[in-house]
């Protein structure tokens, strides 16, 4: 079985059905809707599942202090203000990112069934969570899916030292004839909660990640939470192609925060600050508008395994295809349990102290 990441005796495995409920469990004791509750609880454990610790349970602790805050709306009004047969601007109301995005997904995919295409831009919205759970969505209704987000600023741009742009992922999903193709990555070199990672292991992170508040690259996490930045996809300068992660993160802003009537990543705030204004861009594209999706499907495949087949590098044992080993993780998890660090299970049982509900009893193993 392959399984991402490296497990140790510091991660405890927890089935996924007992830690989607704790989180079910954690949200509807705050007065999160349950239906809503499911939607952040499936979308936190599919990150965990696909082996990307940054966006997984860990982020819980995030929406409950936003949540405690009142900065997020527990019942919003998501509505549509604007709309036509291939498109919808949408107002999140200020609820929960997962619960937002997922409603505007299904708008984009019921567009994208009546007339080829759905392009759906959200403003006043939260952080989402992991950018490809709407990408698949479109995938799994036999669609092209396309998602984006912009984020608080993280991210220095080519050339300066200050935090003005956000991680802003970008997701794309595809229907194969086996598992999905799905790319799902941040438009700087790594996203924030690599750091969160790497910062509660107590360790260095590597060098080329971030850079000090003087500028200088650091492998020092606490040097990036006090005032330093991340650096954009490719890393500091021009050399290897920082100017295109920070070109592909302004072109986030651009169909999500700018075209939204929203804000731009500058200007958006944390989840626990009222007014966060965390803006999104969704896209369906139903392939059986263009060609027979069967057709699409075995084109698909026939390109993915032209790759793999290719000469490999000394170095490599095998080339990977966007979204496999995240697949083949989710794979084992669903068998052996979902690896949670030991200091993740505190805080997640700390929470539950605190809002009156039952903990993991895993957590003090």
């Amino acid at each position: 079985m392959f399984e991402k990441g490296y497990i140790d005796e510091n991660y405890i495995r927890i089935p996924k059905d007992e830690l989607f409920s704790f989180v079910v469990r954690v949200l509807t004791k705050l007065g999160v809707p349950e239906e809503d509750a499911k939607i952040v609880a499936d979308n936190l454990i599919m990150a965990d599942l696909r082996g990307i610790e940054s966006h997984g349970v860990q982020r819980l602790k995030r929406y409950v202090d936003g949540i405690l805050s009142g900065a997020v709306n527990l019942r919003p009004n998501i509505r549509i203000l604007r709309e036509g047969p291939s498109y919808a601007l949408v107002d999140g109301d200020e609820g929960l990112g997962q619960v937002v995005g997922y409603r505007a997904m299904r708008i984009a995919i019921e567009k994208a069934r009546k007339s080829g295409i759905g392009v759906v831009v959200v403003r006043n919205s939260n952080h989402y969570g992991i950018a490809g759970y709407y990408a698949l969505m479109a995938a799994e209704e036999g669609m092209i899916g396309i998602s984006m987000t912009n984020s608080r600023p993280l991210v220095a741009p080519t050339g300066g030292i200050e935090r003005v742009l956000g991680t802003n992922p970008i997701a794309i999903a595809a229907p194969t004839r086996g598992r999905p193709f799905l790319l799902d990555m941040a438009t700087s070199v790594v996203p924030i909660g690599k750091l969160e990672v790497y910062r509660r292991k107590g360790k260095p992170i590597p060098k080329g990640w971030a850079i000090d508040r003087e500028g200088n690259l650091t492998t020092d996490v606490e040097e990036v939470f006090n005032g330093g930045s991340l650096l954009p996809l490719g890393g500091l300068g021009e050399l290897f192609g920082g100017h295109k992660g920070y070109g592909l993160s302004l072109m986030v802003d651009i169909l999500s925060g700018i075209l939204s009537g929203g804000t731009w990543s500058k200007h958006v705030k944390n989840t626990n600050e009222k007014g966060s204004n965390v803006c999104h861009f969704f896209m369906a594209i139903d392939i059986e508008h263009f060609i027979p999706l069967e057709e699409f499907k075995e084109r698909m495949s026939e390109m993915i395994e032209e790759i793999k087949r290719s000469k490999k590098h000394k170095d490599f044992e095998r080339i990977w295809i966007h979204g496999e080993k995240g697949f083949l993780t989710m794979e084992t998890r669903l068998k052996l349990g979902v690896p949670i660090y030991k200091k993740v299970l505190e805080e997640l049982n700390e929470i539950a102290k605190k809002v009156g509900v039952e903990g993991l009893r895993y957590g003090s193993t």
